[in-house]
């Protein structure tokens, strides 16, 4: 692998800091909902709407956005996210237009999506196998923290302004990234590697990673992953402030710590990729994250655990946090290891997947009871048997792969 494009630390910071935009942006304004709607004057439940527009921008792009970067490289399609992404998030905090406002949301999900998809891609160029995970886990370390802290952060940034400094600070964020990339990014795709842009051949491409059962088998079993994080969050806020009485600061200290005990999950799964397996690692970190929310769920049920034992709880959901570290990044390498020559596409769907399975979990957690001490548990814990549902696919997926070879 040629020096220029080796990841060093610097470079897989810089990845980890730009994939991160897409988690960030969802949840970074979840706390500026009231004050959104509003300013824009559009009343109760629209703020819901502008995050809708983000979530089909997301889809959206990230579809385009893997044969974008299969054709014309991972670089150029980066630099021109960010500064798409860049000026939706400033006119974003200028307009006074709910209408506007959403458009400016969906144009800001399509430059995000480059973000999204062209690091994932440029780690498939650069490793696979043992040393593709243990990048990925170092990835991870930045990109995995987005999403648990963002919102605490647009609170921090709702003390000091209105919502609209959290979309400044989305454009200030891209205005650092750009010439950062622009600087220490060389494409990691040759010329001679990339591939046609016609719709045909872009549909086939999908066609072809839909049908293949141990890429789609590996990207849900990731998606659910996602799927149980995004649980977690949509519920904490109800969950410790209402049920358990955590005061604002204690519960930015007990997102700190479970942001903590993801990061650890998943820099120990990075270091053992090579000795134990990134297979035996994703299976045990599913094995722990089952029986962390099964416990959760449970105890609260059953009244063994109740809001007067908080402590209890915050430890089985940072054992399952901290599980998922080996689950995510794992499963993902095992996605994109025989995608080489079409990481973007490949990465273009795993991305969409983790968005809209993941986008799921807000679903389901709203139709829970909000007075079920349990809800957060049973949320959890339906990302988790879904984990493991794909990972008895998986299993068989491979078998079939084996037994075919053999005759």
């Amino acid at each position: 692998m040629p020096a220029a494009i080796a990841l060093s630390g610097r470079r897989i910071a810089l990845l980890g800091l730009v994939s991160a935009i897409g988690p960030v942006s969802t949840d970074m304004y979840l706390p500026a909902f009231p004050a959104l709607e509003h300013d824009l004057g559009h009343g109760p439940g629209s703020a819901q709407i502008t995050l809708t527009t983000w979530f089909v921008g997301l889809a959206i792009g990230q579809f385009s956005m893997g044969p974008i970067c299969d054709r014309f490289g991972r670089r150029t399609p980066l630099l021109v996210g960010l500064v798409v992404y860049g000026i939706a998030c400033a006119i974003a905090a200028l307009t006074t237009s709910f209408e506007l406002f959403c458009f400016l949301r969906f144009a800001a999900a399509l430059g995000g999506s480059a973000a999204t998809v062209a690091p994932r891609a440029i780690v498939r160029d650069t490793a696979t196998g043992h040393e593709g995970a243990r990048i990925m886990a170092q990835l991870t370390l930045v990109f995995g923290v987005g999403p648990i802290l963002a919102p605490s952060l647009g609170g921090l940034l709702l003390q000091f302004g209105n919502w609209r400094l959290i979309f400044w600070a989305g454009t200030i964020f891209a205005a650092l990234m750009l010439p950062w990339c622009w600087r220490d990014l060389a494409d990691t795709l040759p010329p001679q590697m990339r591939r046609e842009l016609r719709p045909v051949a872009i549909l086939a491409r999908y066609i072809g990673l839909f049908r293949e059962p141990v890429f789609m088998s590996t990207a849900t079993l990731s998606s659910f992953s996602t799927f149980t994080m995004f649980a977690y969050l949509g519920s904490a806020p109800i969950l410790f402030e209402r049920m358990l009485g955590f005061s604002p600061r204690g519960f930015a200290v007990f997102f700190g710590l479970n942001a903590a005990g993801y990061i650890l999950g998943t820099q120990i799964s990075g270091r053992l990729a090579r000795k134990v397996g990134l297979a035996r690692l994703m299976e045990r970190g599913i094995a722990s994250a089952m029986t962390g929310t099964g416990l959760l769920a449970l105890t609260c049920a059953t009244g063994l655990l109740t809001s007067q034992t908080p402590w209890p709880i915050c430890a089985l959901i940072m054992w399952t946090t901290a599980s998922l570290g080996f689950v995510g990044s794992n499963a993902t390498v095992l996605a994109l290891t025989h995608h080489g020559h079409q990481a973007g596409s490949a990465s273009a769907l795993l991305g969409t997947l983790a968005f809209s399975i993941g986008g799921s979990a807000s679903i389901l957690m709203a139709y829970l009871p909000a007075h079920w001490l349990s809800a957060t548990g049973i949320g959890m814990g339906v990302g988790t048997l879904g984990m493991a549902l794909c990972d008895v696919w998986w299993r068989h997926a491979r078998k079939t792969i084996s037994d075919g070879h053999a005759n």
